[in-house]
């Protein structure tokens, strides 16, 4: 296990009445790309900040390399941060904003233009260092204000949502571009966003947060398929969640048809909450093991796929993604038989 560079021990954070942060313990390691990952006011963006110092927490500790820093400012505690708005002087240059906090420490001259050279070419903005904010795309801007947080060296990177006000073809390009920089620098980094796929497509490891707490903390293949509760498999993916009676140890009735379960024993009589992602179900012709009838209400076609909606005869809603060109023609009203491989369900914990 490396070392842990930032921790949060116990940490609660109450605004009157409401608890943003509940009592949460969470350790960073050194190197790691953490995302917090949850709906807005589930407390990521609490947490981002207590690790920041820009709110204090109103019981628990904060550690930064194992020293207790929780009473200490945030400009004291060795972060970069880069915001969701930017915060961009809008009447400097490129160079200007980036050497901004370095001229304010009184740096010399020459480290200052060597650590803004080293910077911007980090994110390959060296021909832009004349241009003015307003000049740049979104996308640009954003590398800026990454740039500038860098440009301290600091120990630890906190980004705040930072990709949330680009459009779905510069999220794309920015996360392939944070992935790059974080490869490239080994920088220890915090990033909070409620968009999943950045998420999975950028940590190392995710916390999945809800109501001040974490769910689940893991890697994101696991989070993705091996959720720990229901609240986690509904937010990350879409999935199809069942419930049934646990008849034996690897087996559970759903909608009249008999499930065989891996992965977990059972007890026999016991209430089961059974997800499975729709990618992993199948459209087959004959009865058997793990298949279910289902009659279609919805079909949406997005180019690779259709996303499939049905109904079992108890009225649970299923859906399937099918793959195009579709083995059989799809529409509305008709009756599909479904195959749900038991290795990919996930039995759910009820919290």
């Amino acid at each position: 296990m490396t070392t842990a560079v930032v921790e949060l021990r116990g940490c609660t954070r109450d605004y009157g009445a409401v608890r943003a942060v509940d009592a949460l313990d969470l350790a960073v390691h050194e190197g790691e790309f953490l995302a917090l990952l949850g709906p807005s006011g589930c407390g990521k963006t609490t947490t981002l900040n207590l690790v920041a110092g820009f709110v204090e927490p109103t019981a628990g500790r904060v550690l930064i390399d194992g020293e207790d820093v929780t009473g200490r400012p945030p400009h004291l505690r060795g972060l970069g941060v880069v915001f969701q708005s930017y915060a961009l002087f809008p009447h400097l240059s490129v160079r200007e904003n980036v050497a901004f906090g370095l001229r304010e420490r009184r740096m010399a001259a020459a480290e200052i233009e060597r650590r803004v050279g080293d910077a911007l070419e980090l994110v390959r903005l060296e021909p832009a260092g004349r241009q003015r904010p307003s000049e740049l795309s979104g996308g640009m801007q954003q590398r800026v204000a990454l740039a500038r947080a860098l440009v301290y060296r600091p120990r630890v990177l906190l980004l705040d949502e930072p990709l949330a006000a680009l459009d779905k073809k510069l999220r794309e390009g920015m996360r392939d571009e944070l992935r790059t920089i974080h490869r490239s620098v080994g920088i220890t980094t915090i990033f909070v966003t409620h968009d999943q796929a950045e998420a999975l497509g950028l940590a190392d490891r995710i916390a999945v947060m809800n109501r001040g707490r974490i769910e689940q903390l893991g890697p994101p293949r696991e989070i993705y398929e091996r959720p720990a509760t229901r609240f986690v498999a509904d937010f990350i993916g879409a999935s199809t969640v069942l419930r049934g009676r646990a008849v034996a140890a690897d087996r559970v009735v759903v909608a009249g048809g008999t499930l065989h379960v891996g992965g977990r024993a059972l007890r026999a009589g016991a209430d089961v909450e059974l997800a499975i992602r729709p990618e992993r179900l199948r459209l087959v012709a004959a009865a058997g093991d793990n298949v279910l009838d289902a009659r279609v209400e919805g079909l949406v076609y997005q180019g690779a796929q259709t996303e499939v909606t049905a109904r079992l005869g108890d009225g649970q809603r299923v859906l399937v993604f099918v793959g195009e060109p579709a083995p059989v023609p799809l529409a509305v009203g008709q009756t599909l038989r479904l195959f749900l491989p038991g290795e990919a369900f996930m039995v759910l914990d009820d919290r």
